[in-house]
């Protein structure tokens, strides 16, 4: 994962693009493997691990309405983490996670790997349903972060 958190350092500074991520189920990953990097300061805006509902609910404003529908692990959470992250970051690009890491928590609407992460750069936002297949948390964690920097890769 070293050579892709390097690789997007790289083309972000090229590019004098700005990263921002809002984490979920990752705790954090994301951003360490980003600013494991020399170098990326010059990238790296902001990274916030909202790991509760209500630290989502505080700190990017997501509707308690929203999680109360559809749970903090859904496409609507997701989505809204994602927006509000690129409002209070202004950065080029912003990253949003969130998903069931397990191996406890699953349930059979929502299993242990169901992950969503959601990209916005411009205008441009993605979201992507996952559903990984490990039940190791550790793994679930670092398979989210190797696709959220695949996400990243693609749209730069």
């Amino acid at each position: 994962m070293n050579k892709l958190s390097f690789k997007i350092v790289k083309l972000l500074t090229k590019k004098k693009l700005t990263v921002s991520f809002a984490e979920s189920c990752t705790g954090g990953l994301l951003a360490s493997l980003i600013t494991s990097i020399s170098g990326s300061s010059k990238v790296f805006n902001m990274g916030l691990v909202t790991y509760s509902n209500n630290a989502k609910v505080k700190l990017l404003k997501v509707p308690k309405k929203t999680i109360t529908k559809y749970g903090a692990v859904s496409y609507e959470t997701c989505l809204s983490m994602l927006k509000n992250l690129s409002k209070i970051s202004k950065s080029n690009i912003s990253i949003s996670i969130t998903g069931v890491a397990g191996p406890n928590g699953g349930t059979k609407e929502k299993p242990v790997g169901l992950v969503y992460i959601g990209l916005k750069k411009g205008s441009k936002i993605i979201i992507k349903k996952n559903l990984f297949k490990s039940k190791k948390r550790i793994s679930i964690q670092k398979t989210t972060a190797k696709q959220a920097l695949k996400m990243i890769l693609k749209i730069l």
